[in-house]
C-alpha cells in the first residue's frame, strides 16, 4: 500500500480545491490572510471577505499603513474581531521588524500576534515550501480518525499525540499538496457528519472507518450549558443620525462601533439623562434577538429613543445617518438593528 502522504497527495492534484482566490500564488500575504479569516469560519464564508479585503489592502504595506477602523469595518460581520485587530497589529511588526517582507521561519511567525503553531506551518508549506505539519480542526479530526485516537482533541496530551501523528506522516517533497490534501480531505472527504468514506484516499487503513467508529471519533468537547445574559441596547436617534459608541479594545466586539448599553432591568431614559446628558423625548421596544458567542448567550432588548437635541459629542462617539452607520465596523447583531432601523 502506498505511504499516508502519497495517496493525500494524489487525492488532492485530482480533487482537491485549486481554485480559491488565496491560490492563484505563493504570495505569503495571501496565504497568511486566507489561514487567518478561515480559523472558525467556512470556505463560503471567507471567500467574499478575502476578495474584498484584498482589493482595499493588496499587500502587507497598505494593510500596515491602515487605520484599525477601516480594517475592522472590512472584517464586520466575518466574527472573532481578535482576529482582525491582531492581523493588523501582525502586518505593522512586519513592516518595523522584517522591512516589509514576511517571515519564511515559523519560530519568526509565531511571534507575530495572532500566529500559532498551526498557521504557521501552513504559512511556510504553502508560501514557502518547507516541510512542516499541521493541525487545524479539519487535519485533527482526519487524524484522530484514521489514528483512532480517543479523547477530545481540545485535551493537552490529546492534541500532543495528535501532533506527534501529525509530524509522522509529513512526506518527503510535495509539502504543498499534502498540506492542501489534509485541509481539503477534512473539509469536503472527513466531514463532522456523514463522512464520505468511500471516496476517502486513506480508508483502507483507516482506524475509524474499519471499526464504525467514525460517529465516535473525535470525541465531541464536554458538554457544557451556555450561560445567559440579557441585556438593552439603546438606538439614540437626534434629527434623523443614530449615535454609535466604540467599544474598549479589549473584550467582546473589541475596537468596533456599537451601541449603548445597559442592564435589563434599567431605565434607558435615566442613563441618557446621568450618563450623556440627553433628554429623551419619546421610547419604544424592539422586537429582541439573540446572539451567540463561544462561551455564552446574549439576548438583546433593543430600544428606539428619539432625542432632544444634543448639545456636545463625546470623543468616544459618533452620529451618522443609519445608511452611514452601516458601512462603520458594527457587531452582526448591532447590524442587524441598524439595517432594520434603515429600511423602517
Amino acid at each position: 500500500m502506498k505511504t499516508f502522504a502519497s495517496r493525500v497527495i494524489h487525492w488532492q492534484q485530482r480533487h482537491g480545491r485549486s481554485a480559491l482566490p488565496w491560490q492563484a500564488s505563493r504570495d505569503p500575504y495571501r496565504i497568511w490572510l486566507s489561514e487567518i479569516m478561515l480559523q472558525q469560519t467556512q470556505v463560503a464564508t471567507v471567500v467574499p471577505y478575502f476578495e474584498r479585503f484584498v482589493a482595499r489592502f493588496p499587500d502587507l504595506a497598505t494593510l500596515a499603513a491602515a487605520h484599525e477602523d477601516e480594517v475592522l469595518a472590512l472584517w464586520s460581520g466575518l466574527g472573532y474581531y481578535s482576529r482582525a485587530r491582531n492581523l493588523h497589529a501582525a502586518a505593522r511588526a512586519v513592516a518595523e521588524r522584517y522591512d516589509g517582507r514576511f517571515p519564511a521561519a515559523p519560530a519568526a511567525m509565531e511571534q507575530l500576534p495572532g500566529i500559532g503553531r498551526s498557521t504557521a506551518a501552513a504559512i511556510a508549506a504553502l508560501a514557502f515550501g518547507q516541510r512542516c505539519a499541521i493541525l487545524d480542526g479539519n487535519v485533527k479530526r482526519v487524524l484522530a480518525r484514521h489514528g483512532g485516537i480517543d479523547g477530545w482533541p481540545g485535551d493537552r496530551k490529546v492534541e500532543s499525540a495528535l501532533w506527534q501523528l501529525a509530524e509522522s506522516r509529513l512526506p518527503g517533497n510535495a509539502i504543498e499538496a499534502y498540506t492542501q490534501g489534509m485541509m481539503d480531505l477534512g473539509a469536503l472527504v472527513c466531514t463532522r457528519g456523514r463522512p464520505a468514506c468511500n471516496a476517502c484516499p486513506v480508508n483502507a487503513d483507516c482506524t475509524a472507518h474499519n471499526q464504525g467508529r467514525t460517529a465516535e471519533l473525535p470525541t465531541p468537547r464536554p458538554r457544557k450549558t451556555l450561560p445567559e445574559r440579557q441585556v438593552q441596547m439603546l438606538l439614540l436617534l437626534d434629527r434623523g443620525e443614530l449615535m454609535l459608541e466604540k467599544r474598549p479594545a479589549r473584550g467582546i466586539w473589541g475596537g468596533l462601533w456599537s451601541l449603548p448599553e445597559l442592564p435589563s432591568d434599567s431605565d434607558p431614559a435615566a442613563l441618557c439623562r446621568d450618563r450623556y446628558g440627553f433628554v429623551a423625548q419619546s421610547q419604544h421596544a424592539l422586537p429582541r434577538l439573540s446572539h451567540s458567542f463561544t462561551h455564552f448567550r446574549l439576548h438583546i432588548q433593543p430600544v428606539q429613543m428619539r432625542l432632544a437635541p444634543r448639545l456636545t459629542t463625546s470623543p468616544d462617539q459618533i452620529w451618522l445617518p443609519p445608511a452611514d452607520a452601516l458601512n462603520a465596523a458594527l457587531p452582526a447583531p448591532v447590524r442587524k438593528l441598524v439595517t432594520q432601523l434603515e429600511n423602517a
